[in-house]
């Protein structure tokens, strides 16, 4: 006597496997959802930063001020970083500051003036021996004294101040010695001190080079 499914139609064996082949499709199709969303949300590594730089060096002076300072960076090679050397040895200077009268941004179509003033440094490795930050006031464009500050960071392993400190400056030409440092061949900083004041500027603006314009 044949067997008969609820419908009424005759059940011949087929509709069986077929079913099993439909489970083990949605099955499948489960999982493979599954693996994707796990890899669309890896698990986050709490506090791993990877920098891509060794020391971060800024120089700031006041907002909206269009006095045009420039920092100076020689490494223990006798590389100098200034605005017309823009990268030596393992340094970079990665933004060249001109003061807020010609800094410029376009925003939405707009171009506005920008108010922040500020020049950015990066050292890329490491190179054993002696380090001097100097600032230079090349425009002098506001009356009175401005206050620069500079500050030196280690990045790695996790970042650390070696240096902040803030000088004055009242006139055009006007160069300070911020800071000399020591780095050894581990990264270790040492010996941090402010002095002797030494020129950066004679050493990179000879008869030859002049003092052309930014």
């Amino acid at each position: 006597m044949d067997e008969h499914d609820p419908l009424g139609g005759t059940d011949d064996g087929t509709f069986v496997p077929f079913t099993d082949m439909l489970f083990n499709v949605v099955l499948g199709l489960t999982f493979m959802v599954f693996i994707a969303f796990s890899l669309i949300n890896p698990t986050a590594k709490t506090g791993a930063v990877e920098m891509k730089a060794e020391f971060l060096i800024t120089m700031n002076w006041p907002d909206n001020d269009p006095t045009d300072m420039d920092i100076y960076v020689r490494d223990p090679a006798d590389n100098i970083l200034w605005f017309h050397s823009r990268e030596g040895g393992l340094m970079h200077l990665d933004h060249d500051d001109r003061g807020s009268t010609r800094e410029r941004l376009t925003v939405n179509g707009r171009t506005i003036q920008n108010p922040l003033n500020q020049e950015i440094v990066t050292i890329r490795g490491i190179v054993p021996g002696e380090y001097v930050i100097n600032a230079h006031e090349f425009l002098a464009a506001a009356n009175g004294k401005i206050p620069v500050s500079i500050k030196v960071e280690k990045l790695n392993p996790t970042a650390t101040v070696v240096y902040y400190g803030t000088n004055e400056f009242d006139h055009k030409g006007q160069e300070e010695t911020f800071v000399r440092f020591t780095v050894d061949v581990d990264g270790k900083v040492g010996d941090v001190n402010t002095g002797p004041q030494v020129s950066l500027i004679k050493a990179v603006r000879r008869p030859s080079a002049g003092n052309g314009p930014k």
